[in-house]
């Protein structure tokens, strides 16, 4: 493959480089954190479903399964049941801090081995799991794999990333995110016949994915970028001719040089961030993580296996929505790999959510006017929501689903990036953990106007995103102060006239 010119804007330092076979193997490798991630998303839903779990560990939910009556909005309104699930990323909250420690001084790679370890100690403890305390000890654990692979991940992809495809190799990443997802539900599916042991293979399975991390890592380079910034200068270059493919790399490695240089004035990144030029990565990144969870698609995730159960298709229901949604996840979020580095970030995240707001809105009229306490919705109206759950499902999965990961990964100078990054991980686990913990209850009590709730979140992220988020297409991570920041509407009053930041 001949070398390309990879710059962003005209005035932008060119950097020369190829998609290297070992861009593509650390790419693929990296991402099995995704797929883990996405796995223990997909399955935690589907097991605390099963009878067999529940009459192990919650048999007082599974009586009252048993004995209640149905209720369209009420049947999985358990606040311990929720904290099974929830718990995860409470511990994932915290962990995303230690790893930000871990990925500054010990690097990328080494993080993502210690996300495999803790996540294969959890899978055993839930899998074997003869008690609570034992399950949620496992929970736990898995949740500070979760934390740190989600801490790595992301920026050594976007790392390692030529700048002109930053954008598509990042989103492999949550790409593996829904595969994880849509492999868990189908696996769900499989061992819910299974008595009474098939949530131990469902919980089990989790450890597939951390194994082919943890071994993968073995393979896979450093980062150019972690191996300058602890002083490996000589390993760094090498590393970085091997992963661009080209000899004449000493645009791009001077570029990271003199961004360490700078980072290694930092004596305390986390103090930095409260720097006035750190506001506007820092507050795109916080809030992402807010908007991409208040998005409701927790929301309509739940909800699918019910609405395609009143188009009739009886107790199969379940394995269909989570094939249909899954399929339109992983489809959409393909389509994002393909358009986010021509089109940019900003058009996607706009269009989605005109995109969204419209199908969460007739969403919830329909179930509104039609949908009961008991009962189903007419076919036509049911068969009308399923193409709606699916048309928006696509609409996140190509832009705040993948993007929310993208963009807090790619704007932070390198002097205040894993510090950074902790703050955008911890905000999306925390957020998690509201919606985990909090939906139910909501669903319960709000009923249908839960989705006018989550679409009127969905008209300030679309305001927020019109007006501060700028465009990052094509820009090296090292220039975006240069680039973008100081050029922003906005931003750029939290930097000073000489392009020093305001203290």
């Amino acid at each position: 493959m001949p070398a390309i010119v990879i710059s962003g804007n005209g005035d932008m330092p060119q950097f020369e480089g190829k998609v290297t076979f070992t861009v593509i193997i650390c790419v693929i490798i990296a991402a099995f954190g995704g797929l883990m991630f996405g796995y223990d998303i997909g399955i935690s839903g589907g097991v605390t479903a099963m009878d067999d779990f529940l009459e192990k560990f919650f048999h007082n939910v599974y009586e009252r399964k048993k004995k209640a009556a149905e209720n369209n909005y009420c049947k999985f309104d358990d606040q311990n049941l929720q904290l099974f699930t929830s718990s995860l990323y409470l511990a994932a909250l915290v962990a995303s801090f230690f790893a930000s420690h871990c990925c500054t001084k010990l690097g990328r790679k080494p993080t993502m081995q210690m996300a495999s370890f803790f996540f294969v100690i959890g899978v055993g403890l839930s899998a074997a799991g003869v008690n609570i305390a034992m399950v949620i000890v496992g929970r736990v654990l898995l949740g500070f794999g979760v934390g740190f692979a989600n801490q790595a991940v992301p920026l050594f992809l976007s790392e390692l990333a030529p700048v002109k495809l930053r954008g598509a190799l990042n989103i492999v990443f949550q790409l593996m995110v829904t595969i994880g997802i849509f492999i868990a539900n189908l696996v769900n599916y499989g061992t819910g016949n299974i008595h009474p042991y098939g949530w131990r293979i469902s919980l089990g399975l989790a450890g597939v994915p951390a194994l082919m991390l943890g071994i993968g890592s073995l393979a896979i380079v450093e980062t150019p970028t972690s191996l300058i910034e602890r002083n490996k200068i000589e390993e760094g270059k090498s590393v970085l001719k091997k992963v661009r493919g080209v000899e004449n790399v000493d645009a791009e490695f001077n570029s990271i040089v003199e961004a360490c240089e700078m980072a290694k004035q930092v004596t305390h990144p986390y103090r930095e961030l409260l720097r006035k030029e750190s506001t506007p990565p820092l507050v795109i990144a916080i809030l992402l993580q807010i908007f991409q969870q208040f998005t409701g698609i927790n929301a309509i995730m739940f909800y699918a296996p019910v609405l395609f159960q009143t188009v009739g298709f009886g107790s199969d229901a379940s394995l269909l929505s989570a094939v249909v949604t899954g399929f339109v996840n992983v489809l959409c979020t393909l389509v994002s790999i393909g358009l986010v580095d021509r089109l940019g970030r900003r058009i996607l995240l706009l269009e989605s959510c005109v995109q969204m707001l419209i199908t969460q809105t007739m969403i919830g009229a329909i179930l509104m006017k039609d949908l009961k306490l008991t009962g189903e919705l007419p076919s036509k109206e049911a068969a009308v929501v399923v193409i709606l759950v699916c048309v928006y499902v696509g609409g996140f999965a190509w832009s705040w689903g993948p993007l929310g990961w993208l963009i807090p990964s790619e704007t932070f100078p390198l002097e205040t990036r894993t510090a950074g990054f902790s703050f955008a991980v911890s905000s999306n686990m925390l957020c998690t953990f509201i919606i985990a913990q909090a939906f139910l209850s909501m669903l319960c009590n709000m009923r249908a106007a839960i989705f006018f709730f989550f679409g009127g979140w969905i008209v300030v992220m679309m305001l927020f995103a019109f007006f501060f988020i700028p465009e990052t297409k094509g820009v090296s991570i090292d220039e975006m102060n240069d680039r973008v920041w100081k050029r922003h509407w906005f931003w750029k009053r939290f930097f000073t006239p000489d392009g020093k930041g305001m203290a």
